[in-house]
Protein backbone atom coordinates (compact mmCIF):
# COMPACT_ATOMS: atom_id res chain seq x y z
CA UNK A 1 0.00 0.00 0.00
CA UNK A 2 1.66 3.20 -1.18
CA UNK A 3 0.71 6.61 0.12
CA UNK A 4 1.85 10.19 -0.41
CA UNK A 5 2.60 12.76 2.28
CA UNK A 6 3.72 16.38 2.35
CA UNK A 7 6.75 17.08 4.55
CA UNK A 8 8.20 20.42 5.62
CA UNK A 9 11.87 19.94 6.43
CA UNK A 10 14.03 21.92 8.83
CA UNK A 11 17.72 21.16 8.14
CA UNK A 12 20.59 21.78 10.60
CA UNK A 13 18.37 21.03 13.60
CA UNK A 14 19.88 20.02 16.93
CA UNK A 15 18.10 16.66 16.81
CA UNK A 16 16.15 14.68 14.25
CA UNK A 17 12.41 14.38 14.85
CA UNK A 18 9.09 14.00 13.06
CA UNK A 19 5.86 15.77 14.03
CA UNK A 20 2.49 14.81 12.54
CA UNK A 21 0.46 17.89 11.56
CA UNK A 22 -2.47 16.13 9.85
CA UNK A 23 -3.17 12.81 8.17
CA UNK A 24 -1.00 13.66 5.15
CA UNK A 25 1.20 16.47 6.45
CA UNK A 26 4.32 16.17 8.59
CA UNK A 27 7.11 18.41 9.87
CA UNK A 28 10.60 16.89 10.04
CA UNK A 29 13.78 18.20 11.62
CA UNK A 30 17.07 16.70 10.48
CA UNK A 31 20.52 17.43 11.83
CA UNK A 32 22.17 17.23 8.39
CA UNK A 33 23.15 20.25 6.31
CA UNK A 34 21.22 20.94 3.10
CA UNK A 35 24.33 20.43 0.95
CA UNK A 36 25.01 17.69 -1.59
CA UNK A 37 21.72 15.94 -0.72
CA UNK A 38 22.73 15.16 2.87
CA UNK A 39 19.48 16.55 4.33
CA UNK A 40 17.41 14.59 1.80
CA UNK A 41 19.21 11.35 2.69
CA UNK A 42 18.74 12.05 6.39
CA UNK A 43 15.04 12.72 5.77
CA UNK A 44 14.63 9.45 3.89
CA UNK A 45 16.29 7.53 6.74
CA UNK A 46 14.14 9.32 9.32
CA UNK A 47 10.88 8.64 7.47
CA UNK A 48 11.82 5.00 6.80
CA UNK A 49 12.43 4.47 10.50
CA UNK A 50 9.23 6.25 11.48
CA UNK A 51 6.99 4.24 9.13
CA UNK A 52 8.92 0.97 9.53
CA UNK A 53 9.88 0.51 5.88
CA UNK A 54 13.18 0.20 4.01
CA UNK A 55 15.00 3.33 2.86
CA UNK A 56 14.39 2.25 -0.75
CA UNK A 57 10.62 2.44 -0.14
CA UNK A 58 10.77 6.21 0.50
CA UNK A 59 10.92 8.43 -2.59
CA UNK A 60 11.02 12.21 -2.94
CA UNK A 61 8.56 13.02 -5.75
CA UNK A 62 9.02 16.80 -5.75
CA UNK A 63 10.84 19.48 -3.80
CA UNK A 64 14.37 18.06 -3.77
CA UNK A 65 15.84 21.54 -3.25
CA UNK A 66 12.91 23.04 -1.32
CA UNK A 67 11.79 22.79 2.29
CA UNK A 68 8.35 21.48 1.31
CA UNK A 69 8.59 18.04 -0.23
CA UNK A 70 6.11 15.54 -1.62
CA UNK A 71 7.08 12.06 -0.46
CA UNK A 72 5.83 8.65 -1.61
CA UNK A 73 6.11 5.73 0.78
CA UNK A 74 5.59 2.16 -0.47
Amino acid sequence: MAFTICVTVKPNAKKSAITKISATEYRASVNAAPKEGKANRALIELLAGHFGVANSSVEILSGRSARKKLIRID
